[in-house]
């Protein structure tokens, strides 16, 4: 029989499984869904950090207005849970083709999320998302891949 932290931990994939299907669906509903509504999010986009659901939500908007479809992947997702908080860190890759027709194949990102259990479910209260930089030149390094 399965333990507490392991049925957690399955409910935290599924739930970035619902987040990678409401991506490419462009569906903020089921985005919205994953949310706690004070999330703090530190995107790759400016500004430096968006504030609550309205923010995070308007953050995928913008980037739904851009693309005609979107793929999403995640990799080698970890996942530690306690009782009412777990973080997760994964690398990620958001790809598609855009409005005009262009194909983008994206970069990979490091992703890191926290999550709270929020009246039996866990939701996604804080994330961050960066890209590796070369400070010897000011670069960020958009070639790498896990």
């Amino acid at each position: 029989m399965p333990t507490r932290r392991e049925l957690d931990e399955a409910e935290i994939r599924a739930h970035y499984d619902t987040l990678i299907k409401g991506l490419r669906a462009k569906d903020l509903e089921a985005l919205k869904s994953l949310y706690g509504a004070d999330i703090v999010s530190f995107d790759i986009e400016p500004p430096l950090q968006h504030v609550g659901i309205e923010g995070k939500l308007k953050n995928w908007e913008g980037a739904f207005a851009t693309f005609q479809s979107i793929d999403y992947e995640i990799r080698d997702l970890e996942i530690t849970v306690g009782d009412e908080v777990a973080f997760a860190h994964s690398f990620s890759r958001l790809s598609g083709t855009l409005k005009n027709g262009q194909a983008i194949s994206g970069v990979w990102v490091r992703y890191t999320g926290g999550l709270r259990k929020i009246d039996g479910q866990w939701l996604i209260v804080h994330d961050q998302v960066s890209v590796p930089t070369d400070f010897a030149d000011g670069k960020a390094l958009l070639d790498l891949e896990p």
